[in-house]
């Protein structure tokens, strides 16, 4: 036997079109599993979609905003109408730098509908399914959610709901055979990264990318396979003991930068 297989299991993976979705999609594809990808990018859902399909595995790509309830309902009731649900990945987000005096109410806005609502939207819609022999969900949190980094009021906050709502979900459901954690990564280079460093930092990227890089004590930023790796752990049979906690994947930011 294989293990982590995910052989006969369907997943739900939003933000799968790049970055860490993709290395996520590619990887439980390559593990048997059947993956639909919902992303705001269809294009870039398509395109791993068919990096997928290339190498005889099933994927499905869905144009999908994570913080409409209707759009999120519309998808997973089309989904489900042939295939079970046994694991959601909610891997969409976005991010913000500013203190909270830098936080317009719009920025704090657009932060929630994606980071919370989008989260509390797809969990809602998946969970009837998995009630119907169990499943897993994982959440995207962050080390923001549990340590204070400056400059990251809004972010933050919203990892934070992400971790709480993780517990939350753990606990009302572990009756229903439906296990709930989330992984909390420090940075981890990702286009998503290069273009934030680019957007927030113009002209001193270089200089950036290295300070950001040596801020974790290991020296480095995370590459998306170590995150994908840890996340199909957390979501295979052979994690099935573990419900309602946060795994760390930060190059020891947390525990180390005291």
């Amino acid at each position: 036997m294989t293990k982590f297989s995910l052989k006969n299991k369907t997943a739900i993976i939003t933000g799968g079109g790049s970055g860490i979705g993709k290395a996520i999609s590619l990887t439980f594809s390559s593990q048997g599993a059947k993956v639909h990808i919902l992303d705001f990018n269809l294009e870039a859902a398509q395109e791993t979609v068919k990096e997928i399909n290339n190498t005889g595995e099933r994927a499905e790509a869905h144009k999908c905003d994570v913080s409409n309830q209707k759009n999120v309902n519309e998808i997973i009731n089309k989904i489900t109408k042939n295939d079970k649900i046994d694991i959601l990945v909610n891997n969409a987000g976005i991010a913000h730098v500013g203190n909270i005096e830098a936080v317009n109410e719009s920025d704090l806005d657009r932060l929630y509908d994606v980071n919370i609502k989008g989260v509390y939207n797809c969990i809602k819609a998946s969970i009837p399914s998995m009630k119907n022999g169990g499943g897993v969900i994982l959440n995207l949190a962050s080390i923001a959610s549990v340590v204070g980094i400056s400059d990251r009021f809004a972010y933050s906050m919203t990892k934070g709901a992400v971790l709480t709502m993780t517990y939350s979900i753990a606990k009302d459901y572990i009756n229903e055979d439906i296990r709930c954690n989330c992984i909390a990564p420090g940075r981890v280079h990702t286009p998503f990264v290069d273009g934030f460093i680019k957007k927030n930092y113009p002209g001193k990227e270089e200089e950036m990318f290295e300070k950001l890089s040596k801020t974790q004590p290991i020296g480095r930023m995370g590459n998306t396979q170590e995150i994908a790796d840890l996340v199909l752990f957390l979501c295979s049979d052979e994690a099935k003991f573990i419900t309602g906690s946060n795994y760390p994947i930060d190059g020891g930011f947390i525990t180390l930068n005291g």
